[in-house]
């Protein structure tokens, strides 16, 4: 502490340039300790303030406090200049004085910089909350992201519009009840919503359904979902999806040669994949070899749990009857695609899905647990389904496929075949056998205008022609065309009796029978991509079903259809 001076000038008992070099020496000691001391209150606020607001620091009294001393010993140096006189003493006072005033700028100068240096640093160390939000429309597709890329929500829409009309005999059987298809319209998919991603290293997306087969739904959830990708090569997603199943269940709704899945696929995705289910899926890919000095290989494998679908509302508006337990399923899916350079890609590989416990539909439904395997034919605008095992009470079911595609230049040939299994659950004496369905199909493409069908290793799937030019007719432009060919079976029968024979009632050669019918399909289209949004289908079909009732009648029937699709996606 430093005491003020009362009496005349006792201190000068010293020489005076003695006296004059202790107090200069006090005056920068006490300088330097305020320099350090506001540089330390300096980043101490800024930091204090990006965190939280503004307390009372007990370190501002200090200095409060110093800057007071230092004000005393100037009150000081100018009674020992008015005492002295023209003492040559008075002259060293006075460049003390100068040198204090100096000093004290250069304490204001390095408070401003250590201020600055504090600000940066709570700058780089605090989360981008004001980054700067840039909007896009890549391809029609409205679009926001952040500078960094952190952060990314995109507007997304996909519409679907048919038309078309069933070529049906008009003396249909008697026995063939509900089967006259109805012509007409639908708005097959009408699907709305956002994706993108957060914290770079999460996806998202949430979509909402209002489309249907044969008739528009109430609006539910078609996907909900969230997926980690910074594991990688591998990801994982949980919530309300369509798990990878297949090579045409993997494809894109907006990007399938025809304007349906093969009956095959779309009855084997439906047992523990398919639309809104929910699930927890890992999936990765990558490649071994380089293919830009021979033959590489892409793989891709998937794996996930998966439960029962979430939507609950029909399109009457009511509600669907909830099962007691829901069901529970493992699948997964190995891809391997050979490939060299940009010449060729091929795609081999098997997946699989295993239901370990079905529906309970409760102890007074009969089945309890059902398991049942049907499908529309390749078309939605009548809702019927002429293929159809019915409930059949299991204790599990299973699904078997392999996959084989393969594009050059702008051709593409795939197919699938697959084998459904169902473990019946015993209640009876009766032993039947446990009954087994399979399915195949085979389709190609040609793209008239040159384009190829790229592959995508993400999902181990063939996706839409990349467009050389989009639909300009000014330009002489005119989009891409795209020629389809498909044919398709699925066979739902098992240890059929054959025609007018009826289904014995108690154990005998085929009493353990299915009749679920065979659905064969022969089907040609024309696609024409007028740019990345907008696509227009054409497709014929020939429908061939063979089925017998319990009573050994037959309800199938064979028929054309056409059809057309306008679709808009974003």
């Amino acid at each position: 502490m430093i005491l003020p001076m009362t009496g005349p000038t006792p201190q000068l008992a010293q020489p005076p340039r003695l006296a004059h070099r202790v107090i200069g020496g006090a005056l920068i000691a006490i300088l330097m300790s305020s320099a350090a001391s506001g540089a330390l209150a300096s980043t101490a606020k800024s930091h204090r303030h990006a965190a939280r607001p503004a307390t009372p620091d007990p370190r501002d009294a200090r200095m409060a406090a110093m800057q007071q001393q230092i004000d005393e010993m100037r009150g000081q140096m100018s009674q020992m200049m008015a005492a002295k006189g023209a003492d040559p003493a008075a002259a060293q006072v006075a460049a003390l004085q100068q040198q204090l005033d100096a000093t004290k700028r250069e304490l204001a100068d390095v408070k401003a910089a250590q201020v600055a240096d504090a600000s940066n640093i709570v700058t780089l160390q605090a989360p981008p909350s004001g980054a700067t939000v840039t909007p896009s429309l890549p391809n029609g597709k409205p679009a926001l992201a952040t500078a960094d890329g952190r952060f990314t929500a995109n507007i997304r829409a996909i519409v679907m519009f048919d038309g078309g009309k069933y070529f049906q005999k008009s003396n249909l059987a008697a026995q063939v009840v509900g089967r006259d298809l109805n012509d007409g319209t639908n708005f097959r998919r009408a699907r709305f919503g956002i994706d993108g991603k957060l914290f770079k290293d999460f996806d998202y997306a949430l979509i909402y359904e209002f489309g249907g087969s044969g008739a528009e739904d109430a609006g539910h959830i078609q996907e909900a979902w969230v997926q980690y990708t910074g594991w990688r090569p591998w990801r994982i997603k949980v919530g309300a999806f369509e798990p990878n199943i297949g090579l045409s269940a993997a494809v894109s709704t907006s990007q399938m040669i025809m304007l349906e899945r093969p009956a095959a696929a779309e009855a084997a995705r439906n047992v523990a994949a398919g639309d809104s289910r929910s699930a927890i899926q890992l999936t990765g890919n990558g490649v071994w070899g380089e293919g830009d000095s021979g033959i590489a290989t892409r793989w891709f494998a998937s794996a996930a749990l998966t439960g029962n679908v979430v939507s609950t509302v029909n399109s009457t508006g009511g509600f669907a009857v909830q099962p007691q337990d829901e069901q529970t399923a493992i699948i997964g899916r190995f891809a391997l695609a050979p490939f060299s350079s940009t010449d060729w890609q091929a795609h081999i590989a098997v997946n699989g899905q295993f239901a370990t416990q079905p529906n309970d539909a409760g102890a007074a439904a009969s089945p309890r647990y059902p398991i049942q395997l049907r499908d529309r034919p390749e078309l939605r605008l009548d809702g019927a389904r002429l293929v159809d095992t019915g409930g059949i009470d299991a204790k599990s079911a299973s699904v078997y496929g392999a996959e084989f595609g393969f594009t050059s230049h702008q051709f593409m040939l795939e197919s699938e075949y697959f084998e459904y299994r169902i473990d019946r659950r015993l209640t009876t004496a009766a032993t039947p056998a446990n009954p087994r369905f399979n399915g195949w199909y085979v389709q190609g493409a040609w793209v008239l205008t040159g384009e190829s069908r790229p592959y995508n290793p993400a999902e181990g799937r063939f996706d839409a022609p990349k467009m050389t030019y989009n639909f300009n007719p000014a330009a002489g432009t005119w989009g891409a065309f795209e020629l389809a060919a498909r044919y398709s079976d699925l066979d739902l029968n098992f240890h059929d009796c054959g025609a007018g024979k009826a289904t014995p009632a108690s154990p005998a050669a085929c009493f353990d029978a299915v009749r679920g019918g065979e659905q064969k399909i022969s089907a040609i289209g024309l696609n024409w991509y007028l740019n990345p949004a907008i696509r227009m289908m054409l497709d014929f079909q020939h429908v061939d079903v063979n089925r017998y009732n319990a009573a050994g009648l037959q309800i199938g029937q064979k028929y054309g259809t056409v059809a057309a699709r306008a679709q808009f996606t974003f």
